[in-house]
């Protein structure tokens, strides 16, 4: 096979050319076990074979809907896309009627998917959609499962179907429908055909500094979700061997058995694995804790391209056989990149991570640009901190008059499924996509995120705030996990602020007046409260009078996905935090 043209095409592309013997890996029942190339795309033809029996259609729409990624989620894509089939990832954390939804706007006729609330959720809905059948990835009772499709494939004969039909599909066909996972409204079906894919994974693929065949991925984000996905397609055509976390709780466990040299990431994950390291280096005694604040404060100052003095490199050899080494040790020993995106990640993170010999790639994209549009990284000096980088090559990159970002070229996603108007509403008849966000090209030709157009509000006293600067800002200080600004049409903005606890309740251990308070009591305290103003004031002494925040509040509990204020990919839920702390709200501007 000379070029890839169909998503189909990536492994048969990496037989030919260099064949992986773990090409992918899932643990099951506490042991890994992995499958080679050959055995990749066989059990991918086997499916095809089952599904082309169980009356499957090309055209059809097909629903997957797993709690954790698993080497059947990538073995049904290829076998789906194979023959025609439109794969519809769903995330397993939306709620049962969030399922009815997009079941039914998509017309999805067979859905697979794992057990448990999965299973629940999917058995509440299933007699007000379409479904004919709902097969499970693992036997469960007397249900249809993963191996009775593999045996309803067993006969060569079908295979020949198989062939006919990839015959019979070009690079502009519907691939997939992704479903928006949003922070607002309804879900978009995103329509995205083979060429919207492939070509970005071969116009991302040069910024990623990695070698093909030597590398291990770890991945744990939501193959439902467009970025890692994108990813997956990248690993196989570069012959990467891909290992599936157990789990977001299991990273740490499954890094440290895999020994990955590279993974992907969301902003929060890679905040939280440095609070983590934070954590363990404040637990540290006397001169050992010094140590280990130095080395993370010199990390806080590294520059790229060999930027940094003669005495800066003396120092950071010392700090990383000292202190850095035991980190890369607790993450597997061999972890060199991850790759970001999804979220703004501060830049601060991504120097103590590169001082410590891990490269941080972040990136900006959006579902409807198939994702990426650009990537930051050092090769061939593409890397600007506070930017997301150079957009990948061919697309166009137009920044409007109010400053909304809006791209042409073949990462165009083909439209929002059965949605004219939206899908007329975003693409202008010149084809731009418009992003709905805000951000500028400078003069080296990077790209700037200052915000999403629709987030950007007045204040009564007619001045614009900007929540994404701000929110950035704030974020800076350790105790602060996840932060909204609100203020729309009032006097000032404000934050409503997410503590991080475990950093809060070892701070209150410090003090005898707030060592026996629960979180609640806590999040009210005047000591607390005045700790918090004296750092959110120090953190915003460069923003303007009309941009600083004089209140803000605290709230009690854990943001998350299953309680519906974070989405799958950890961003939080503006409109869904405002109702919840509705009394918040009134607390901060209704206050006399």
């Amino acid at each position: 096979m000379e070029k890839v043209t169909r998503l189909f095409d990536f492994p048969y592309f990496q037989l030919q050319n260099l064949p992986l013997q773990r090409a992918f890996t899932t643990k099951y029942n506490g042991k890994w076990e992995s499958v080679s190339t050959r055995e990749f795309i066989d059990l991918a033809n086997q499916i095809s074979c089952g599904l082309l029996n169980l009356g499957v259609k090309k055209g059809d729409k097909i629903a997957i809907i797993s709690d954790r990624n698993r080497t059947e989620w990538n073995v049904l894509d290829i076998a789906l896309l194979q023959i025609g089939a439109i794969s519809v990832p769903i995330y397993p954390t939306l709620s049962h009627t969030d399922y009815k939804y997009v079941l039914n706007h998509c017309e999805a006729t067979f859905c697979f998917t794992s057990g448990g609330e999965t299973a629940d959720k999917l058995k509440k809905i299933q007699g007000q959609t379409q479904l004919k059948k709902i097969v499970y990835f693992d036997v469960l009772n007397d249900n249809l499962h993963w191996d009775d499709v593999l045996k309803l494939g067993q006969e060569e004969t079908d295979l020949e179907k198989v062939e006919s039909i990839k015959e019979s599909i070009v690079e502009t066909d519907l691939a997939t429908i992704i479903y928006t996972s949003g922070t607002m409204g309804k879900p978009k079906g995103v329509m995205l055909s083979h060429k919207n894919i492939v070509n970005n994974v071969k116009n991302s693929a040069p910024r990623v500094p990695f070698e093909a065949g030597t590398e291990t991925a770890l991945s744990f984000l939501p193959c439902s979700h467009v970025f890692e996905r994108l990813l997956l397609y990248l690993y196989m055509n570069h012959s990467v061997s891909i290992c599936f976390a157990e789990s977001v709780e299991a990273i740490g466990e499954n890094i440290r058995e895999i020994k990955p040299t590279m993974m992907s990431a969301v902003p929060r994950v890679i905040e939280k694995t440095f609070e983590k390291i934070w954590s363990k280096g404040q637990d540290l005694p006397g001169w050992k804790r010094k140590l280990f604040n130095w080395a993370v404060k010199l990390g806080e100052n590294y520059k790229f391209y060999g930027e940094n003095s003669p005495v800066y490199k003396l120092k950071l050899k010392f700090a990383r056989r000292l202190i850095f080494s035991q980190w890369k040790k607790g993450l597997g020993g061999n972890l060199n990149l991850i790759i970001s995106g999804s979220a703004a990640l501060q830049t601060r993170f991504i120097k103590i991570f590169a001082a410590a010999e891990i490269l941080i790639l972040e990136g900006y994209g959006l579902s409807e640009t198939s994702p990426v549009v650009a990537v930051n990284t050092p090769k061939n000096r593409h890397l600007k901190l506070g930017s997301v980088g150079k957009p990948i090559d061919n697309q166009e990159i137009l920044i409007a008059e109010d400053g909304e970002i809006c791209i042409r070229g073949e990462n165009i996603m083909m439209g929002y499924y059965n949605d004219e108007k939206k899908t007329n509403e975003a693409i202008t008849k010149d084809g731009f996509f418009k992003t709905g966000d805000i951000g500028k090209l400078d003069a080296d030709g990077f790209l700037h995120i200052t915000d999403r157009k629709k987030k950007i509000f007045k204040t009564s006293n007619g001045k614009y705030i900007v929540p994404n600067v701000l929110e950035s800002a704030l974020k800076k200080f350790s105790l602060i996990q996840q932060v909204v600004i609100i203020g729309e049409g009032e006097k000032m903005p404000a934050p409503i602020i997410q503590p991080n606890f475990e950093a809060l309740e070892k701070w209150a251990q410090n003090h005898s007046d707030c060592k026996t308070l629960n979180r609640q009591e806590l999040c009210k305290h005047r000591r607390v409260k005045n700790y918090f103003k004296t750092e959110i004031d120090l953190l915003q002494s460069d923003f303007g009078t009309w941009e600083k925040v004089k209140r803000f509040e605290l709230a009690p509990d854990v943001w998350t996905v299953e309680d519906g204020q974070l989405t799958p990919t950890l961003k939080v839920k503006h409109r869904v935090i405002l109702k919840k702390y509705r009394d918040l709200y009134e607390r901060i501007y209704r206050k006399k």
